[in-house]
C-alpha cells in the first residue's frame, strides 16, 4: 500500500457514508486543498507529519472509522516511503535560503525607494 492507495481508502470510506470533501472540511476545519491532497495520495502537498496524523484522526472520526486504526494504516504507508536523500534535503534548504534572501533584498529595495520618494530625493511616480 502506498499514499495513493491510502488516499483511495479514505475517499472510498467517505463516499460509502455519503459525505463530500466539503463535509469533511467543514467538520474537521481541514482546508479542502489538504483533504484533496490526502485523498489523492499527494504526500508532497501535505504539511509536517504531526499535522497529517492529526488530520487523519479528525477525518476518521468524522466518517466513523477508528482514528487510531486509520493512523496505524497511514504509518505503515509512511514507513514504506523512502526518506529524501541528504543531497535533496540540502538542495531544498539552499533553494529556500536563496528565495528568502531574494525576498529580503526586494523588500529592502522597495523600502529604500519609498524612503527616497518620501524624502523628496526622487520624484513621485505618476505625479501630475
Amino acid at each position: 500500500m502506498d499514499h495513493v492507495d491510502f488516499g483511495r481508502y479514505l475517499s472510498q470510506q467517505r463516499e460509502l457514508r455519503g459525505l463530500s470533501r466539503e463535509d469533511i472540511s467543514r467538520e474537521t476545519k481541514i482546508p479542502p486543498s489538504l483533504i484533496a491532497a490526502l485523498e489523492e495520495g499527494q504526500a508532497e502537498r501535505l504539511p509536517s507529519r504531526i499535522f497529517v496524523l492529526n488530520y487523519i484522526r479528525a477525518y476518521a472520526h468524522v466518517i466513523g472509522l477508528a482514528p487510531e486504526d486509520a493512523v496505524l494504516r497511514y504509518e505503515e504507508v509512511d514507513k514504506a516511503t523512502p526518506a529524501p536523500s541528504p543531497e535533496v534535503l540540502e538542495q531544498e534548504r539552499r533553494r529556500r535560503a536563496w528565495m528568502g534572501l531574494g525576498m529580503m533584498l526586494l523588500v529592502l529595495a522597495l523600502g529604500v525607494y519609498a524612503f527616497l520618494v518620501m524624502s523628496g530625493k526622487l520624484p513621485r511616480p505618476f505625479a501630475g
